[in-house]
Parts: structure tokens; C-alpha cells; sequence
């Protein structure tokens, strides 16, 4: 399913929520394009576990939980999970 995913795809949750806008892949994770990632902590790139992947449809990457839940964001140097 990874190779279906493809940069400017759309990120949603579940719930049909905007997460975010897919960067590129890194390992196990969906980096998201700093610009355009779900949550408060802005000008940081941001990380979706493959794991939270429930299906590609179409242009959008759908997660398998809502947004605000699936979404365990990183800041890219700290590797920190960060609370929303």
C-alpha cells in the first residue's frame, strides 16, 4: 500500500478531517509538508505512522482513526511525540 502513496496527496482521518499534505515517505512514516500539518505546533515538519494507514482512495491517504486521535505528530529533530 506504501507505494501508493505519493507526494501532494491529501492526509484525512477517519472522520474525514484535513491532517495534512504528504511530503514524501521516510522508513515507516508519511512526512507531512511543513506548511500544511494538523495541530498548533507550526513550522515543523510533521510524521504519520504507516501503521494509522487505512487506504489510499484515489489523491487522498486515508488514516484509520479521526484526525485529532491518529495523529501522534514528531518534530523532526526532537523525535519527541508531541501532545495536542
Amino acid at each position: 500500500m506504501t507505494s501508493k502513496i505519493k507526494e501532494n496527496m491529501e492526509v484525512i482521518g477517519a472522520d474525514g478531517v484535513h491532517v495534512g499534505t504528504v511530503d514524501r515517505l521516510e522508513g515507516d512514516r508519511i512526512k507531512l509538508k511543513k506548511s500544511d500539518s494538523f495541530g498548533r505546533h507550526e513550522g515543523h515538519y510533521h510524521y504519520i505512522e504507516i501503521g494509522f494507514v487505512a487506504g489510499v482512495e484515489g489523491d487522498k491517504v486515508r488514516l484509520s482513526a479521526n484526525a485529532d486521535i491518529a495523529v501522534t505528530l514528531e518534530e523532526e529533530q526532537s523525535g519527541r511525540p508531541v501532545k495536542l
